[in-house]
C-alpha cells in the first residue's frame, strides 16, 4: 500500500479541520516535546508548531512520500520514517514527550488494548495523547469498498483488504481503557459534513485513504473497473444536492487523556 501526499493535500482543508479542533481541545499551555505520529504531509505538524511554537517537535511516519512532503513543507522541524507501532514500543528509557499527537492515524494500528496504554507510558507525567481517529467503517462509502471487493473477479486478491484498517471500540471502551492510567480522559464523537463535487470527488477523497488497500493488489485494467463500479454505487448512495454538490458524512472519534 503505498500513500500519496499529493492525492491526500487534494482535500487538505477538509482533512486537517479534525486536527485544528483536536489541538484545540488540549488544555496545556506549554509544550517542551511533541511527537507528531502519522504526521501525513505535515498539515498537522504545523498546526503543532504555530501553537506551540518553542516545542521541540517530531513528526513521525511510516510513508517515505508523505515524510518528504512534510520536509519540504517544514524545513526547521524534524520529521523521521517509522511505523508507529514500534515506535509506540520503543525508547521506553529517553525522556517522556509532554505530547503525542495522532490525527488520523490509529485507526492503521492494530491491537489498540496495548497500543495506547503503550503510548501512554511514553509521555512525560502530565503530559497528554490526543488522538483523532475515522470511525466511519459502517458508513456507505466504506461498506461499498467491501462489497464490490467480494463481488468481482478480483475477490482472492482482496480477501484481506478489509482487515487493514481497524474497528474502532465504543466510546466507554477507549475510556475505560486509558482511565487507569491517566488522571483525566475526555472522549467524544463527531460527524463532519464534506461538501464534495459530485461523486466523483467522494471518489477521489477515499483514493487517498480508505480505497488503497482495495486498489493497490490490482493491476491498471482491474483498478479502473473496481472504480468504475465504485463510482457508479456511490452515486446512488449518495445523491447530489441541486447545486451538484454531496454531502460527504463522516464521524470521527475524539479522545484527550492526561497521564498522571
Amino acid at each position: 500500500m503505498s500513500w500519496s501526499a499529493e492525492q491526500y493535500v487534494a482535500f487538505e482543508a477538509e482533512r486537517t479541520r479534525p486536527a485544528r479542533d483536536l489541538l484545540s481541545s488540549i488544555p496545556a499551555e506549554e509544550v517542551g516535546v511533541a511527537i507528531d505520529i502519522g504526521c501525513g504531509p505535515g498539515n498537522s505538524t504545523g498546526l503543532l508548531a504555530a501553537r506551540f511554537p518553542t516545542a521541540r517537535i517530531t513528526g513521525i511516519d511510516s510513508s517515505p512520500d508523505m515524510i518528504a512532503a512534510a520536509r519540504e513543507r517544514l524545513p526547521g522541524i524534524r520529521f523521521e520514517i517509522a511505523d508507529v507501532g514500534a515506535w509506540s514500543q520503543a525508547g521506553r528509557a529517553s525522556p517522556g514527550a509532554d505530547l503525542i499527537f495522532a490525527n488520523a492515524v490509529l485507526q492503521w494500528v492494530p491491537g489498540h488494548a496495548g497500543l495506547f496504554p503503550a503510548l501512554v507510558a511514553r509521555l512525560s507525567t502530565g503530559g497528554w495523547l490526543a488522538v483523532q481517529v475515522p470511525d466511519n467503517l459502517d458508513e456507505p462509502a466504506q461498506r461499498l469498498m467491501r462489497e464490490i471487493a467480494a463481488d468481482g473477479p478480483w475477490r482472492e486478491k482482496l480477501a484481506g483488504a478489509d482487515r487493514s484498517r481497524v474497528r474502532i471500540e465504543p466510546v466507554h471502551w477507549y475510556y475505560g481503557l486509558l482511565r487507569a492510567s491517566c488522571a483525566r480522559v475526555e472522549v467524544w464523537r463527531t460527524t463532519y459534513y464534506h461538501a464534495l463535487e459530485g461523486a466523483d470527488a467522494v471518489v477521489e477523497w477515499f483514493k487517498g485513504t480508505g480505497l488503497l488497500p482495495f486498489l493497490a493488489p490490482l493491476d491498471a485494467v482491474e483498478r479502473a473497473d473496481y472504480l468504475d463500479r465504485y463510482t457508479r454505487a456511490i452515486e446512488r448512495a449518495y445523491p447530489e444536492s441541486a447545486d451538484g454538490t454531496v454531502l460527504l458524512p463522516f464521524p470521527r472519534l475524539f479522545i484527550v487523556a492526561k497521564h498522571r
